[in-house]
């Protein structure tokens, strides 16, 4: 309701008879349409990337909150009390992009081997960040440049190589801006998503496409050093319908639940956030396709528009057991 509504103007003459004119209604408190009342953003579109190795320098995507709930040590989830991206611009990739990208991360592991170089997402002000497991796993040390440009250390708080999460922290952080973990759940095939991270060190990439399937079988390592086990290639091996991708796997494999999607994936987004139309982290980058060709050399390898997340609702189940220290 508008200031004026329920005011009548008074005549600017005075021969006009008083009572010719109507008293105003009597006030009634604004109320939201049913039609709006509950309603909440669509489900979460899963954004993939694969972990690129010595080379890639990456930055995991997510999604900007503006109110972080009960507190710097619970991670923000989508909902009534979070607003992302503005209802009048949702959807639109370069509101989505700006609202996220300042809490889109990149990763750097030092390895016993090497090193890997990977997307991360914060959910919390004080700098915790989640990501892949294959990304941190094994690392003697671990950098993370915000997107100030500011490097701090990191240290592993759990990992979980059953689903391939990690949980890190940073060191002496605040103020930072946490992503909204959507609900996987609601998320369809056909929706739009926004993925944000650093393909081969270009950091700050915005691609965009749409979920492509739900619930896919995406088998991937488990072995303890799995991010120094792409064979140079710079593409995370992985298998699906009984068939290797990206290389050997391994005898260690754990399979899990995936969301696909046709936004443009490349080495070194691993971890990285696949965002809803809202603004919402509805996925953690996990796997890419690449062709035979080009998992031949990680110069030659590039998204042909099959990539893999891990959904929110994974993650957020999982996140008690992270923050204890699990080392699944």
């Amino acid at each position: 309701m508008t200031e004026s509504q329920g005011i009548h103007e008074q005549p600017h003459s005075s021969s006009v008879p008083t009572s010719a004119w109507p008293p105003p209604p009597p006030y009634q408190p604004f109320t939201e349409p049913a039609a709006h009342r509950g309603k909440r953003a669509r489900g979460p579109v899963a954004l993939l990337a694969a972990v690129a190795i010595v080379a890639a320098v990456v930055g995991g995507g997510t999604a900007y909150t503006v109110q972080e709930l009960a507190g710097p040590d619970t991670a923000a989830t989508a909902g009534g009390t979070t607003t992302v991206v503005p209802t009048a611009k949702k959807g639109d990739v370069a509101a989505i992009a700006a609202a996220v990208s300042p809490s889109v991360v990149e990763i750097n592991a030092t390895l016993a081997g090497g090193s890997s170089t990977g997307s991360g997402v914060i959910i919390t002000s004080d700098g915790e960040i989640v990501t892949n497991n294959h990304v941190v796993s094994g690392a003697t040390s671990i950098k993370v440049r915000t997107s100030d440009g500011r490097s701090r250390t990191a240290e592993v708080v759990g990992t979980d190589s059953s689903k391939d999460l990690a949980l890190i922290k940073l060191k002496d952080a605040k103020g930072l801006k946490p992503a909204a973990l959507g609900d996987s759940a609601g998320v369809q095939v056909g929706d739009g998503v926004v993925a944000i991270g650093s393909p081969e060190g270009l950091t700050g990439t915005v691609t965009s496409g749409i979920v492509s399937a739900l619930n896919r079988d995406v088998t991937v390592s488990t072995d303890e050093n799995q991010g120094q086990e792409q064979g140079g290639d710079g593409q995370w091996p992985f298998q699906f319908g009984g068939r290797e991708f990206n290389g050997d796997t391994g005898s260690s494999t754990t399979t899990y639940k995936a969301i696909q999607t046709d936004a443009s994936l490349n080495p070194g987004n691993s971890g990285g956030a696949l965002i809803d139309a809202g603004g919402h982290v509805i996925g953690i980058n996990s796997a890419m396709y690449a062709s035979s060709a080009q998992a031949s050399s990680s110069s030659d390898a590039g998204s042909v528009g099959l990539g893999f997340a891990i959904p929110a609702d994974t993650v957020k189940s999982d996140l008690a057991a992270l923050r204890a220290g699990s080392t699944r």
